[in-house]
């Protein structure tokens, strides 16, 4: 099958299509492949048992009538205008778990395996949260330790419910980038006058869930594409500076052990990313947090790149 990647472009969001990345070329998705009902990347997922075929063979036949510009002279938005929810994996990279033990000068914690932990979520809402491959990264206006976490996201493209680990990744259409930008500030990771023994002793919304706190893009890669999810290189810049430089192989948890797990607890449906958690680099290991006009770059093998302004 011709390879391609599914995007989103139009001056807003509100206007936003899908597209389909040919190359370096952006051909409108819909106008491509005569289906005037994938005019969304949502629709595309929703009907991507018979779209991801039917693109495919478009792309093999694509001609001058459907594309609309290059990669850089069209505004490239987020590749899923309204995604559903964004599951999020806490604590999910070895090398971010050693990193931040040292930080705080524990000893390395053992693998949640041996003490029969399974995998940890959260949830992000996908209208609010939502920010684009170049859009401006808003930092919280209550937060003064802003912090990067590349992460890369499984895109559902089938409903999955009470899925095998063997299984998962049938039901995942593609994969994308995404940063889960987080607060490190002391007063929302420990609610003041709340018990360290509480669990409601976070301010999850505060530090994970707030507005524009997940960035993702630029593209969609179909997972037939992208062959094999636990062995990709992963990087972040702040400027120049590079900051995370992993392997999506040092998951604890693999992306289809954390589809089967969820899918036990609820329904994934397509258009919902499983965000699967970061490697080292982080601010919080670092002691060194964002700052109001840096530039952040995240970039995934096989994906792209997100640059995101801090304002």
């Amino acid at each position: 099958m011709a390879e391609f990647k599914l995007l989103s472009w139009g001056p807003t969001a509100r206007s936003g299509r899908a597209g389909v990345l040919i190359g370096d070329d952006v051909h409108d998705a819909a106008m491509l492949t005569g289906n005037a009902a994938w005019g969304s990347t949502l629709a595309i997922l929703e009907d991507w048992p018979e779209a991801e075929g039917a693109i495919g063979a478009a792309v093999a036949k694509a001609g001058a009538g459907s594309k609309v510009g290059t990669s850089k002279s069209v505004h490239i938005l987020a590749p899923i205008l309204f995604p559903g929810t964004y599951f999020c994996a806490a604590a999910n990279y070895k090398d971010h778990s050693e990193a931040m033990a040292k930080k705080s000068g524990r000893p390395p914690e053992p693998d949640p395996r041996t003490l029969g932990i399974k995998p940890f979520h959260f949830v992000k809402s996908g209208k609010q949260a939502t920010v684009g491959p170049t859009e401006d990264l808003p930092m919280p206006h209550y937060c003064e330790k802003f912090d990067w976490e590349i992460e890369l996201g499984a895109v559902i493209g089938r409903p999955c419910r009470r899925v095998s680990v063997a299984d998962a990744l049938n039901y995942v259409a593609g994969y994308t980038v995404t940063n889960d930008a987080s607060v490190r500030d002391g007063s929302y990771m420990m609610r003041p006058n709340v018990p360290p023994t509480s669990p409601f002793n976070s301010d999850f919304i505060g530090i994970k869930g707030f507005e524009k706190s997940a960035v993702m893009g630029p593209f969609i890669t179909p997972a037939a594409q992208i062959g094999d999810p636990t062995n990709l290189g992963m990087k972040t810049w702040i400027g120049d500076e590079l900051m995370q430089d992993s392997n999506s192989g040092k998951m604890i948890f693999s992306a289809a052990e954390q589809i089967a797990y969820l899918s036990e607890r609820i329904t994934l449906l397509p258009g919902d990313v499983v965000m699967t958690g970061t490697p080292a680099g982080t601010g919080a290991e670092r002691g060194r947090f964002l700052k109001k006009g840096e530039v952040v770059r995240m970039w995934i093998e096989k994906i792209g790149e997100v640059r995101n302004t801090v304002v």
